[in-house]
């Protein structure tokens, strides 16, 4: 017999967690699911962007509320978790969206030449600073655990759940200098296929989305020339190993949110989904 395939995709009265919700990408995903009838908690360390997202979902007459929060504090994250359940009950879903990169982590060059050690100005593997480095690390991949396994035993307690973690085209093949991000991402990717293979039996199922490359803000200000509008070398590049010749919008992300996030996909756990028009199956 054949489902009620509305009913498949119903958030409706669900409870999410959203880390850098204050954000441009999870911003949207926290607007898009109060829409759909789900109580959303946003948390960000950035205080007034958490509540504007707050005010702008309560102007669509959406529910939500603000925490602030960081997620390197498993004591902060506790105290959010026990806030959100005195108010709605523990949540049932997680993004963890969270994230982001630090210039101290990356080169500024794409290969490294013998005889280029301590060439002014250039910032090669052996200039990365480590400050950088692990602040890069931390904020993706141990945000991402901290904040799973505070939220996960709340949904224990439902015995069900949806955890959706914030991976990268970089997880998949490396970008060129931006090294630790590369990394914390490919670390996020190996951690959602482990935790799904761990909570399998709990009605718990962990999945991820790697996005290319989308036009936001940020990478606007990166790969366009602010003098000319026109697209720099690099972003160039990016287009080209593109099939489908364009970046991503924003909102081309929501479809599978909602997808990962409902019941429709109830019987997938450990998918990491490339959002990316195809760049990482194009190769020459």
């Amino acid at each position: 017999m054949l489902p009620d395939l509305a009913q498949l995709f119903d958030l409706q009265g669900r409870t999410a967690a959203i880390t850098g919700a204050g954000g441009e990408l999870c911003g949207m995903m926290a607007e898009a699911l109060a829409a759909l009838g789900v109580k959303v908690a946003i948390l960000d360390i950035h205080a007034e962007k958490g509540r504007a997202r707050e005010a702008a979902i309560a102007e669509r007459g959406g529910t939500a509320r603000f925490f602030r929060c960081s997620v390197l504090s498993p004591v902060e994250l506790q105290a959010c978790f026990e806030q959100i359940g005195a108010l709605w009950g523990p949540p049932d879903i997680l993004i963890n969206g969270a994230g982001g990169n630090d210039p101290r982590g990356s080169t500024n060059c794409e290969f490294f030449e013998p005889g280029e050690v301590e060439t002014p100005g250039l910032r090669t593997f052996f200039d990365l600073d480590y400050e950088g480095f692990r602040s890069v690390f931390d904020l993706n991949f141990l945000g991402t655990f901290l904040a799973t396994r505070t939220f996960g035993r709340g949904m224990l307690e439902r015995g069900r759940g949806a955890v959706l973690n914030i991976s990268s085209m970089s997880a998949m093949t490396p970008l060129t200098q931006v090294a630790a991000y590369s990394a914390a991402k490919a670390a996020v990717s190996n951690f959602t296929r482990w935790l799904a293979v761990h909570f399998a039996h709990t009605g718990i199922r962990v999945n991820a989305i790697a996005p290319g490359f989308l036009l936001t803000e940020q990478l606007r200000f990166l790969h366009i020339d602010p003098l000319t509008g026109e697209l720099t070398a690099r972003a160039r590049k990016v287009i080209a190993h593109t099939p489908m010749g364009r970046y991503g919008k924003p909102e081309e992300l929501l479809g599978t949110v909602i997808w990962l996030l409902s019941d429709a996909s109830a019987f997938v756990t450990g998918v990491v989904v490339p959002i990316d028009g195809g760049f990482s199956a194009y190769t020459i």
